[in-house]
């Protein structure tokens, strides 16, 4: 029986889902790069960290972390040099919810986030979260600065705060929602990457939303929100890979199998 494969934590998302060659005149099979691939391009490439800090973000094997990386830079190579279409999607991952304090090296604001909200959360209470400025419902979510979210109980709103996402940009700010346990989200426009990482974080999300967010929340409620499931993000919709999903085996909010 094969060993179960353990669950790569992701802290930053990937902002675009797709990337197309200019000259698109031959159509080639997509590569298709994972999650948990990206994520090891995102650390060692990008951040500069060494394969053993990658390891422990990641919280997984450094002769794991190798493994994923060196079949990660093979697709991108094959992606650049053959002119393939490289897709982003699925793998064995799960979003990072602050609950760990090792994340980042200590220096990750989702885990402040998770000591204060995620554990004052009850049972049977619904966490709502919004896109927030000034009473309004913030129409970007990639730019989103603030939350406001509200605790829901029996159709009541027992209590509401605003909270800063501390400058955390696309790929984080799902992070950030998972860090604050919220089960729903209602927002303006959203970009697919944004929405595939929510999906894989088990939030629900209500966008095309605008107005008022007290309001907005109040409806909610009383099932009377109206919202747009087929939103989109105008600054990204052309490249967001539109219709696809983490894949099957996304680790969301629960473990691998």
């Amino acid at each position: 029986m094969p060993r179960p494969v353990k669950c790569r934590k992701v802290c930053h998302f990937p902002n675009v889902l797709e990337f197309l060659p200019a000259d698109d005149t031959e159509k080639k099979m997509p590569i298709v790069l994972t999650v948990d691939e990206y994520e090891t391009i995102r650390l060692l490439d990008k951040k500069g960290y060494s394969q053993e800090q990658c390891a422990e973000s990641m919280q997984i094997a450094r002769t794991t972390v190798q493994r994923i990386y060196e079949i990660a830079r093979k697709k991108i190579a094959d992606a650049l040099i053959d002119g393939h279409p490289l897709r982003i999607e699925g793998g064995y991952f799960i979003i990072c919810d602050g609950q760990s304090s090792d994340c980042s090296f200590g220096g990750c604001y989702k885990h402040e986030i998770y000591q204060k909200y995620a554990v004052k959360k009850g049972e049977g209470i619904m966490r709502i979260a919004v896109t927030y400025e000034n009473g309004q419902i913030f129409q970007h979510f990639g730019h989103t600065e603030t939350f406001k979210i509200y605790d829901v109980e029996e159709g009541k709103v027992l209590h509401s705060e605003v909270v800063d996402t501390n400058g955390s940009g696309h790929g984080a700010l799902a992070g950030v929602l998972n860090a604050l346990n919220a089960d729903v989200l209602i927002c303006g426009g959203i970009g697919g990457g944004a929405q595939t990482a929510l999906a894989a974080a088990g939030i629900k999300l209500l966008g095309g939303v605008s107005g008022d967010a007290d309001k907005a929340v109040e409806a909610f409620i009383n099932d009377t929100l109206d919202y747009n499931p087929d939103v989109k993000c105008s600054n990204h919709e052309h490249n967001h890979g539109e219709g696809h999903t983490c894949g099957e085996h996304g680790c969301g909010s629960h473990s691998c199998h």
